[in-house]
């Protein structure tokens, strides 16, 4: 009797504690959710990456916007991506450029910048069939504004697993 007593006391103290210290984590209670509607909206995303592999977290971007804001999306391409699009880079980054002609065939827009186009040594014939090569990226970007849509610098920094990142890592 004396062993299940001190077992559920022990127990007991231990539950407190975690109690206790999960509350002094926590000091400014929790988060409150709010799963609101939004009205529909068009949205212009501004695309200036380095690394084409972003474009993969550019999908994401779109889709997650895309799909509440229920507006027109269109992409202004201006940056060093634009080489993903060349036809004659089509073997190197199919992955990619299959997601964003899967992006445009549920209705995205791709606008180039012809002035980035043509510093990296491309014409408009070079480029992908679901681009629309524009005048200017920063201008293009302006004229949307101006009818409307809502300006979206989608920056390619992925949230995947960001509640790991200031684990301690194990020494191997």
């Amino acid at each position: 009797m004396k062993f299940f007593t001190r077992t559920l006391l022990a127990s007991a103290w231990v539950l407190c504690s975690a109690v206790a210290s999960a509350q002094e984590f926590a000091p400014y209670g929790t988060a409150k959710v709010d799963m609101h509607e939004y009205p529909t909206i068009n949205a212009v995303f501004d695309l200036n990456y380095e690394n084409p592999g972003d474009l993969n977290i550019l999908y994401n971007f779109v889709n997650n916007t895309r799909t509440p804001l229920k507006g027109k999306m269109v992409v202004v391409t201006h940056g060093p991506e634009l080489r993903v699009f060349a036809k004659e880079n089509y073997e190197k980054y199919q992955g990619i450029v299959d997601r964003m002609a899967e992006l445009a065939r549920n209705g995205v827009e791709f606008r180039m910048c012809s002035n980035a186009m043509r510093a990296a040594g491309f014409q408009p014939s070079d480029m992908h069939g679901f681009i629309t090569v524009v005048p200017a990226g920063f201008p293009e970007i302006a004229y949307l504004q101006a009818q409307g849509y809502r300006y979206i610098n989608p920056i390619p920094l992925p949230v995947k697993d960001v509640r790991y990142l200031d684990q301690p890592q194990l020494k191997k």
